[in-house]
């Protein structure tokens, strides 16, 4: 069996051969970066397939301009706490369970005329 200095593995895995601090450097950048990513996937919008579909059947576009506001509607409703909205951006609607981020239908400018939304407690304008 070969001789194997098992107590310099160790030393050389919990104290990697760096120079003082760089390691914690990186150990910060990183964690900071996994953050950023977290923090940007909770920020993201998702649509559900009920949503997915209706924009579909409806040509329902949505620009960059509009996601950002769509995203401010989402923002203002959290912040109010609001759980499920009605968020207008120009003439498009947006039902939307906030806490989830996640739109559950759309409707159309022509859907808008004579409608009656439900099971909502807020609605934003954008």
């Amino acid at each position: 069996m070969n001789d194997i200095d098992i107590k310099g593995l160790e030393s050389r895995i919990r104290y990697p051969s760096q120079p003082n601090g760089h390691l914690k450097d990186t150990v910060n950048r990183d964690f900071a970066h996994v953050l950023q990513k977290i923090r940007a996937k909770d920020s993201d919008i998702k649509f559900s397939k009920h949503a997915k579909n209706r924009m579909n059947t409806r040509k329902i576009d949505l620009s960059k301009g509009e996601r950002d506001r769509l995203t401010l509607g989402f923002n203002r409703a959290q912040e109010k706490g609001v759980k499920d909205a009605l968020i207008l951006v120009g003439d498009k609607a947006f039902i939307a369970s906030i806490n989830n981020r996640t739109v559950i239908t759309t409707v159309s400018n022509e859907q808008l005329k004579d409608n009656v939304f439900t099971n909502i407690d807020g609605a934003v304008i954008v």
